[in-house]
């Protein structure tokens, strides 16, 4: 079956940027400041799994410290020399090197990029409904409601 309402290929780097650069609330989402996302997936019409286009400026990161119960996560470097930080502590990557995150793996994880160029790279993640994510280093958890958005809380319960 055709479907005319989404493209057949595009050059990844048109894309247009998310609008809202961050679903966290404050004083999070401020954090995320520089960082550019490109919804690719969105853009087919994706439903099992998401594709992002993402820039990283000098500085920036690409999330708070996270890990995921439910949804498998995967990156690829394209550009730059971001720093993935992990539970195992700081790993430097390149242009071709790739990183996976198991679901329920409690490993969390984010890149920051700690040079003077920007870092660029694709993450992929699945779109598993009961998704709950946790963020060791902050004040914060966060679930998936069965409308697909996410529902941030204290630690201790209390909404943002």
């Amino acid at each position: 079956m055709n479907d005319n309402r989404h493209p057949v290929a595009i050059v990844a780097a048109q894309a247009p940027s998310r609008t809202k650069p961050s679903n966290y609330p404050e004083p999070f989402a401020s954090r995320m400041a520089g960082r550019e996302k490109r919804p690719l997936g969105d853009l087919f019409g994706l439903m099992n799994f998401g594709v992002n286009l993402t820039r990283l400026p000098p500085g920036a990161i690409s999330a708070l410290r996270h890990a995921h119960t439910k949804q498998d996560e995967f990156i690829y470097i394209l550009a730059g020399r971001p720093v993935l930080r992990t539970d195992q502590g700081d790993t430097p990557l390149e242009p071709g090197m790739c990183a996976g995150f198991r679901a329920g793996s409690g490993n969390a994880h984010q890149l920051i990029n700690p040079g003077d160029e920007d870092v660029l790279y694709l993450e992929i993640g699945d779109r598993s409904s009961g998704d709950a994510a946790t963020y060791p280093d902050d004040d914060l958890q966060a679930v998936l409601a069965a409308d697909g958005k996410w529902r941030f809380l204290h630690k201790d319960g209390a909404a943002y």
